[in-house]
């Protein structure tokens, strides 16, 4: 049922709560609740996992995901599964390099082990997928700042051949629109997206230098393939414990909600990086499967929970 609001009465007796969540008069009474404050469901478990990688150094998770984001597309579910690791004295360029490698290895692997299986698919779910494929395991991958792109997706030709719905001006999130557009028709490869603009990425990715115009950008880096957009996602995190809870302040979140996570900064830490592959798209990228939910044997998305 609903949960009471605080009232006077229930106020004074919450005086001597020993929980770390007291509500104030007014407001609604989480210490009824299940876990006796306000609990939410993780999109990863990348912040858990750097607690351990503090103590282990190289350390990954894998499991579901959850995220309420309203997409109605053929690439995206409201729960599915994240391989995440984390690694200490990490820098961001060993985060894009250990990334490469790993998906690369992911495709290798399937090819030698899989191979009926990928002629099967090559013959009936997409044509010249195994080609596609060996592509990705001939080439390094292309390299790029989030500057760089929006500067190539603003050159006229490559404005009139994509015919974007939404113009590509700086400080944009971009699209896949954008991101299958410079994998498909510009480098016809995987292509490594960094430093993107502070304001839409999350609190915990370390900053750059702000650039000659002034502008705000983190250590954060895509990787973009074709046919999906974004594949893999990561960063190098901040390990600057006065930077890190101002930004916290600065997206308008309490810096004491997130105190086990700086505490991991504020009793000493080292320089790490990681970054997440959601698994289901992999399963995508290396059958030619068109959409997400027949990669998932249960598919929950915004509206449909049947299963």
């Amino acid at each position: 049922g609903q949960l009471p609001l605080v009232d006077a009465k229930r106020a004074k007796e919450l005086k001597n709560y020993k929980g770390s969540y007291s509500p104030k008069t007014g407001e609604v009474d989480y210490t009824t609740d299940f876990f006796s404050r306000p609990a939410y469901l993780t999109v990863s478990g990348q912040l858990n996992v750097e607690a351990f990688a503090c103590a282990l150094s190289d350390v990954y998770t894998f499991g579901p995901t959850f995220r309420a984001e309203n997409s109605h597309t053929a690439r995206h579910l409201a729960e599915f599964w994240m391989i995440e690791p984390e690694m200490c004295f990490c820098t961001l360029d060993d985060d894009m390099n250990l990334a490469e490698d790993y998906l690369k290895y992911c495709v290798q692997y399937v090819i030698e082990h899989c191979a009926d299986d990928m002629k099967f698919f090559d013959q009936f779910v997409e044509k010249g997928l195994i080609d596609r494929l060996r592509n990705v395991l001939d080439n390094e991958f292309q390299r790029m700042t989030y500057t760089e792109a929006i500067e190539l997706l603003n050159q006229p030709e490559h404005l009139k051949a994509g015919n974007f719905e939404e113009e590509p001006v700086w400080g944009i999130d971009l699209g896949s629109e954008h991101e299958r557009y410079i994998t498909e028709k510009v480098y016809k490869k995987p292509t490594i997206i960094t430093d993107y603009p502070a304001s839409f990425k999350s609190f915990y990715m370390k900053k750059n230098p702000v650039d000659k115009k002034g502008r705000e950008t983190v250590q954060a880096m895509d990787i973009l393939v074709p046919r999906i957009g974004e594949l893999m996602g990561g960063s190098a995190r901040e390990d600057n414990l006065e930077v890190m809870e101002g930004i916290i302040r600065k997206k308008g979140l309490d810096p004491e909600n997130f105190k086990w996570y700086c505490d991991l900064r504020r009793y000493g830490t080292v320089p790490h990086a990681g970054f997440g592959l959601g698994f289901d798209r992999l399963v995508m990228f290396v059958t030619g499967v068109d959409n997400i939910r027949d990669v998932i044997p249960f598919p929950r998305t915004p509206g449909q929970c049947e299963f």
